[in-house]
């Protein structure tokens, strides 16, 4: 293997999860990963971006991906061979909680003389308790990392001082403790590095096309990203990036923003390399009045044909939708998470529109061009019964009734799973908001992880439902929106039946393994668990839902090898930033 000065490595959430007797349930049926949550953050490309141009050699793997894409991958082997002074574990998403520190400790086992270091969101929460761990030599704190992490590796490669490295805490050799300081905090995201030839140049180099996929079965429908913000003007509740969370967490006071014409030349990058579908994270009209409009002129001006996926974090009207429509040559969808139908539960959220708004939005965007709109529902929230959850499943059906048979309406509904974010308002004051907490430390949301249930699982209830009670709702929520868009003309009988099938196998799985769980004799329990473990595997992906109605169908990303190749050499001509 290569020698590299920095590897990222990205874990599954829980290690190994395939030597587990695990059930997972429908937590991830409305994101593009699986339960294992084998999607890295971008940040791994910007960082390793910044790092190459520095003159650092670098490389992702994604042990998560590859875990789950072969049952005989040897995930230490790999470590083992691997060969770097740094190993970056991201630990941003609370699930990876028990796999990122498990990764850590192999890490330390093959490597003793390397440095492991952890960093993302919530690390940046957990940073003293995760410092102090024999695993874990660095962590690196805050939500624009790209320039610290370059300081840390250039002082590291000299020998100096890394008490000059801003938002690092570190152990000395001696073992003390050291916090820098949380001091950069950029106020907006011009400076960053955007590069998806970053991605492509890995495999390369490495020969190692499984290791750095995003996530399992991304080069059969790929879907790349741009961020127009860190940070949030919104202040949800329930979010670990809501305002609130970003203030507490990173020290971030307001949203940093992407000038709108680089966020446009980011597009215009990924086409260089690819046709896939860009999603735009972050609501336009965040930056305010003028930069949507600035944004949408410099794609227009970049002749940009990638299709989009654009965020709203409330309803929009004609004039907005018809702004897409001319700025997109792709064509455009929509991503709206309004949570629930239930207006006094949004309210609580903090999410402050009515119904009427949704439904105004709906016909809006279909009637100026809109080629698909995703809308999302929760189960387990603020002021939350019963009633309301399957409230905004029935819901569906009037929604679907808004706009014609032929319009691509996709309309979900999941539990808050697995976790209440930590930094979240709901997190730091959870009986403000109803919530009943089980873990408030990282050690205890590890340990809650390796339960073999989704349902045992959740880091809480509420005072409207008990985690009994959460599951049970999921799965009746999942069973009135298939009855909803059966009656609404969207799938079949014979579709409904199959989907509201496999919903009830899953219920019955679950009540299983409650019962399992109730016998006393530890060997015959785990023998027990085991039993039904590979019913539960079967379970994994589209629980409650059909998953694929999440891919945009635009083909293989191998038949874009003739256009990477042309644009890893312009960027040699061009000369890499």
């Amino acid at each position: 293997m290569s020698r590299t000065d920095i590897v990222f490595l990205h874990a599954p959430s829980v290690y190994d999860f395939r030597k587990k007797p695990i059930f997972y349930g429908p937590v991830s049926d409305v994101i593009p990963s699986s339960p294992v949550f084998e999607m890295y953050p971008i940040g791994f490309m910007t960082i390793s971006s910044h790092l190459e141009a520095a003159g650092f050699r670098t490389r992702i793997v994604n042990l998560a991906g590859e875990m789950l894409a072969d049952v005989r991958f040897d995930a230490e082997k790999k470590i083992r061979q691997l060969d770097a002074d740094i190993y970056a574990i991201d630990l941003h998403w609370m699930p990876h909680a028990h796999g990122a520190l498990e990764v850590a400790k192999l890490v330390k086992k093959y490597h003793p003389d390397a440095k492991t270091e952890l960093g993302g969101l919530t690390s940046s929460y957990f940073y003293d308790e995760l410092i102090r761990r024999p695993e874990v030599d660095l962590v690196m704190r805050g939500d624009v990392t790209e320039v610290p992490t370059v300081k840390m590796m250039e002082v590291l490669a000299e020998g100096g001082d890394l008490a000059q490295v801003p938002n690092l805490v570190w152990k000395d050799a001696a073992g003390k403790v050291h916090d820098n300081g949380l001091t950069y905090s950029p106020e907006n995201l011009d400076g960053i590095l955007f590069d998806y030839g970053t991605m492509i140049r890995n495999v390369l180099r490495h020969a190692d096309v499984a290791g750095s996929l995003p996530w399992k079965g991304w080069d059969k429908v790929p879907l790349t990203s741009v961020f127009t913000v860190r940070g949030c003007s919104m202040n949800c509740a329930e979010c670990g990036g809501s305002h609130f969370a970003n203030t507490k967490v990173v020290c971030r006071r307001r949203p940093a923003f992407r000038q709108p014409e680089q966020l446009a030349d980011d597009m215009a990058g990924i086409q260089e390399y690819l046709g896939a579908p860009v999603f735009v994270v972050g609501d336009l009209r965040q930056g305010g009045p003028d930069y949507a409009d600035r944004f949408l002129k410099a794609v227009r001006e970049r002749g940009v044909e990638n299709h989009a996926v654009i965020e709203l974090f409330s309803g929009a009207g004609p004039e907005y939708f018809r702004k897409l429509d001319r700025a997109f040559e792709g064509g455009w969808s929509i991503e709206f998470s309004p949570d629930s139908y239930d207006e006094a539960v949004r309210l609580a959220l903090g999410k402050g529109y009515t119904n009427e708004n949704i439904e105004r939005t709906l016909p809006a965007a279909f009637a100026n061009g809109c080629s698909r709109f995703d809308l999302f529902f929760m189960t387990g929230l603020p002021q939350q019964t019963r009633e309301s959850a399957l409230g905004s499943a029935e819901a569906a059906k009037r929604l679907w009734g808004l706009v014609k048979p032929a319009d691509h309406l996709f309309i979900y509904d999941s539990p808050f799973a697995p976790f209440v974010d930590p930094g979240s308002r709901a997190f730091e004051d959870p009986d403000r908001w109803g919530y009943k907490l089980r873990a408030r430390t990282l050690e205890e949301h590890r340990k809650l992880l390796d339960n073999p249930s989704w349902k045992h699982v959740l880091s809480y209830e509420t005072k409207w439902m008990t985690r009994d009670d959460i599951a049970e709702t999921s799965y009746d929520a999942a069973v009135v929106l298939t009855n909803a868009e059966h009656d609404a003309g969207r799938i079949t009988a014979e579709e409904a039946k199959a989907r509201n099938r496999r919903t009830e196998t899953a219920r019955e799985l679950m009540h299983r393994i409650d019962k399992i769980l109730e016998v006393p004799d530890t060997s015959e329990r785990e023998r027990q668990l085991w039993a039904v473990k590979e019913e539960g595997v079967q379970m994994m992906d589209s629980t409650i839902t059909d998953k694929n109605d999440l891919d945009w169908n635009t083909g293989s990303v191998y038949r874009y090898a003739p256009r990477m190749a042309v644009g890893l050499l312009k960027k040699m001509i061009r000369g890499r930033p």
